[in-house]
C-alpha cells in the first residue's frame, strides 16, 4: 500500500513539473519572440528614415549642382556676329546726296577767280566738301546772270566726261560774260551757279564788276587749262 502512493505521489509531481516547465517554456518563447519583433522594429525605422534622409538631400545636391550647369550652357553666349554690318563710307550734303550720286550745289565749296586770257574771263572752282564724294554729270553746268536770269550757252561742241569730286579734286569751268563787240550790256557783280538745271541749291557767286552780254560757259575739267572759253 504505502509503495503505491509513493508511485502515485511521483507521478503527480513528474506531471506538475511537466507543467509547470511547458509554461516557463511558453513564457520564455513570448518574451523571445517579443524582444526580438520590438527590436528588428526600433533598429530598421532609424535606419530606414537615415536612408530616405540621405537619398533627398544627395538629390537635392545633384538637382544644385546640375542646375545653374544646365542654366549657363544653355544661356546665349554673346560674341562678334558673323552677319555682314553696313556702315556709310562718306557722309552727306545738306541734299542728301551720296557716294556715286549726282552732286548738288550745296555739296560743293566754290571760289571765282578773274584770268586774262582769251579777252578776260571768270574760272569757277568747285570740289566736294569734306565728307563728301559725289559726281559732277558729264553736262554742261547751269550759269545765270542778273534778276533776269539770264543763262551762259555753251562754248564746246560737245558735253565733256563726268567727274567725280571728292578730297582735293577740284572741277574747273570758264565763264566768259561778254562776247559781242558791242558797248552794250548789263553791269553785275555776282553770278548764279548751279550743276545742272535740277539742282534746287543754286549758289551765288562774287565776281567784282563785269558787263554781261550774250555769256557763254565751258563744260566741267579736271585742269584749269582746259577751261579757257576759247570763242
Amino acid at each position: 500500500m504505502l509503495g503505491h502512493r509513493n508511485r502515485n505521489r511521483r507521478s503527480a509531481l513528474l506531471a506538475s513539473a511537466a507543467l509547470v516547465g511547458g509554461a516557463l517554456l511558453m513564457t520564455a518563447c513570448q518574451d523571445t519572440d517579443g524582444t526580438v519583433d520590438s527590436g528588428a522594429a526600433q533598429s530598421s525605422s532609424p535606419s530606414a528614415v537615415a536612408g530616405s534622409t540621405s537619398a533627398s538631400a544627395s538629390a537635392s545636391e545633384d538637382a544644385a549642382s546640375d542646375g545653374p550647369s544646365d542654366a549657363a550652357s544653355d544661356a546665349p553666349t554673346s560674341g562678334a556676329s558673323d552677319e555682314p554690318t553696313d556702315s556709310p563710307s562718306a557722309g552727306s550734303g545738306s541734299n542728301g546726296s551720296k557716294v556715286g550720286q549726282v552732286c548738288g550745289a550745296n555739296d560743293l565749296s566754290w571760289s571765282t577767280r578773274s584770268e586774262s586770257q582769251a579777252g578776260g574771263y571768270i574760272l569757277v572752282m568747285a570740289k566736294a566738301k569734306s565728307g563728301i564724294t559725289c559726281v559732277l554729270p558729264a553736262a554742261l553746268p547751269t550759269v545765270a546772270f542778273g534778276s533776269d536770269g539770264t543763262e551762259a550757252g555753251p562754248v564746246e561742241q560737245a558735253v565733256g566726261k563726268q567727274i567725280t569730286l571728292s578730297g582735293g579734286t577740284v572741277a574747273y569751268a570758264g565763264v566768259n560774260p561778254k562776247t559781242t563787240n558791242t558797248d552794250g550790256g548789263k553791269e553785275l557783280d555776282s553770278i548764279i551757279v548751279a550743276v545742272g538745271n535740277e539742282d534746287a541749291n543754286p549758289v551765288s557767286l562774287k565776281v567784282g564788276t563785269i558787263t554781261v552780254d550774250k555769256p557763254v560757259v565751258t563744260n566741267w575739267h579736271t585742269a584749269p587749262k582746259d577751261a579757257v572759253p576759247f570763242s
